[in-house]
């Protein structure tokens, strides 16, 4: 499918400028299928993956139909989860950035309802967050949803896996019959069809079919006893050395216990799961995106919504209950034409799970030998990067132009030494290379950032 450009579509000039600014020039598939119906208000039941630009197919529809002059909720986006939420809210406030007064709300949980409370009370035209959250400003009646003309269910199927349906559907008879309903989902599951049958009206189907990003990926089968699994795991890493993995596991506890695991055996691994709290899943999902970690664990309902640039691996502790899923997990890895790795461990009980993904996949699974695996472990496995903590974010007035300039210009670091900037409400993460990280802190501790002096700390998990 020929990629064509935004231009194609009745955008507003302001917002044509911006994508350009961003680096948006050329759509994906699900881009270019979705922004037309979008614009125009149409229902759309879509079958998209993370990474495929979902964000930005409904978001551009969304900030377009919005009346900037009455500050009230006009859109409203539901994730499964905090992370997610907080990434899709960031996106639609770059691709609104050059809109006029436009706020974007995230009214998410594991963060304290209070200060929500009264960022509503001020008004918003775009709320996102989950629906937890979003059930509770609606009980304590600090949330209007009267005026609601568009509604997102950002990945669907793993909203209801999480048991959301009722909560949705309470959420939703707050809205308007009149909306425009959009529905993503990476899977496409019987209970999708019938939510879309519950909430949407004629709606434009759109499946981007799985292909060309999975000929990127190596993957291979590894067959082991339970109890080898973890030893099997680090033969893998050692033996492949990739620079970032993700491995996935299905239960809390082993996402847990694999980490410490890792951490054991010298590796920079963190773990994501329901039983941390926001400010620990935050801290650690920041050092693995800017490079500080090597290693995350995670469920799957965490990872939703974490999109890394260029992740080198995927592992599959446990293998996917649903082949879909399976499939999922690893099209995070070799992506714009890049090589990925993907790696499954099989136990013995697994057998039936492997029958259903060789039916999905319509080609029988071919098991690698675990003796051709042999430790090359190396630098590759040591994080490039070290993560520093500066005592000072958003609600201090820094940028990130101002924690970069203060490096370049303090510590004498290349732009090239600085790695990602994470600004927060009150602090703020900058990745910076190993070797010159002492420099870094050194200079910023002695220096000062927009006239102030900030305490500044190396961060680990």
């Amino acid at each position: 499918m020929t990629q064509l450009n935004f231009s194609k579509f009745p955008l507003r000039p302001e917002i044509l400028e911006n994508l350009t600014n961003l680096g948006y020039k050329q759509m994906t598939p699900i881009q270019e299928q979705s922004l037309g119906p979008a614009l125009k208000g149409q229902d759309i039941l879509a079958q998209a993956k993370t990474g495929s630009g979902k964000t930005a197919s409904f978001g551009l529809g969304l900030i377009s139909n919005l009346k900037l002059d009455k500050k009230k909720p006009q859109a409203l986006v539901l994730c499964p989860t905090r992370e997610l939420a907080d990434q899709v809210a960031k996106e639609i406030r770059r691709l609104a950035r050059m809109l006029p007064n436009i706020k974007v709300l995230n009214l998410s949980g594991g963060t304290p309802i209070g200060p929500q409370i009264a960022s509503l009370e001020h008004g918003a035209h775009c709320i996102v967050g989950t629906p937890g959250r979003i059930g509770d400003h609606l009980q304590r009646k600090t949330l209007q949803l009267n005026g609601v003309k568009t509604l997102v269910l950002d990945e669907a199927d793993r909203m209801l896996d999480m048991g959301f349906l009722e909560v949705i559907n309470k959420i939703v008879s707050y809205t308007p019959s009149y909306r425009q309903t959009m529905l993503y989902s990476a899977t496409y599951p019987e209970d999708i069809v019938s939510l879309s049958s519950n909430l949407q009206k004629n709606p434009v189907i759109i499946k981007i079919a799985e292909t060309g990003a999975q000929n990127d990926i190596e993957e291979h089968f590894y067959k082991t006893p339970l109890e080898k699994k973890d030893k099997l795991v680090n033969d893998i890493l050692n033996h492949y050395t990739p620079e970032s993995t993700v491995v996935f596991c299905n239960t809390k506890q082993q996402c847990q216990d694999l980490a410490d695991y890792l951490s054991s055996k010298g590796y920079a691994a963190g773990a994501i799961h329901g039983d941390l709290d926001q400010y620990e899943r935050d801290h650690v999902l920041t050092l693995f995106s800017n490079k500080s970690l090597s290693i995350l664990v995670a469920t799957d309902v965490a990872a939703r919504g974490i999109d890394i640039d260029d992740l080198k691996a995927v592992i599959n502790y446990d293998l996917a209950r649903d082949p879909q899923v399976h499939i999922h997990r690893i099209g995070r890895t070799g992506r714009a034409g890049r090589k990925g790795l993907a790696f499954s461990l099989v136990t013995p009980k697994d057998s039936f799970r492997i029958e259903n993904l060789s039916d999905l996949r319509k080609n029988e699974v071919l098991f690698d030998d675990i003796r051709s695996l042999v430790s090359k472990r190396g630098s590759q496995l040591i994080p490039s990067m070290t993560s520093i903590r500066i005592n000072g974010g958003r609600k201090n007035k820094l940028r990130p132009a101002d924690i970069l300039g203060a490096l370049t210009r303090n510590a004498k670091l290349s732009g090239s030494d600085v790695g990602k900037i994470s600004i927060f409400d009150f602090h703020t993460v900058a990745a910076i290379k190993r070797h010159k990280v002492q420099q870094g802190i050194d200079a910023l501790s002695d220096g000062k950032i927009k006239g102030r002096f900030f305490k500044v700390k190396t961060l680990s998990v």
